[in-house]
């Protein structure tokens, strides 16, 4: 009786290993639909950076909106500090330097359009 108890457990434990591994999803193992898309998409300030800015880096990085912090709203002032931006979007809301600040984490697939926007040489 254990014998057919442990043989059962073992086609068991086999079947559901061997169901998660089919080919849809192969290589997408902890991608999420959303940051695929982000990241077959082209990146450009215009087209996506520039509204992600304006909507979660206002009004402290927004000078227009009485932003006193690190001018974050033209495409120059961005390019030149994305790695900054970058490292800091990515730490931990406990973290020192934590961006943005009192605000809850940014989701991956947003952080995932500014690296690919870096990585594709921040085109305009």
């Amino acid at each position: 009786m254990k014998k057919i108890f442990i043989l059962a457990a073992a086609i068991g434990i086999s079947i559901i290993l061997f169901s998660n591994c089919h080919s849809a999803k192969k290589g997408m193992t902890g991608v999420s639909a959303a940051d695929t898309t982000a990241t077959a998409a082209k990146v450009s300030y215009s087209s996506q950076v520039r509204s992600i800015v304006a909507a979660n880096c206002s009004p402290c990085h927004i000078p227009a909106k009485g932003g006193n912090k690190k001018a974050l709203d033209t495409y120059d002032s961005l390019k030149a500090n994305i790695d900054d931006v970058i490292r800091r979007i990515q730490l931990n809301p406990a973290d020192t330097g934590f961006m943005p600040f009192k605000h809850p984490k940014l989701s991956d697939s947003t952080i995932a359009i500014f690296k690919q926007w870096r990585d594709m040489g921040t085109p305009e």
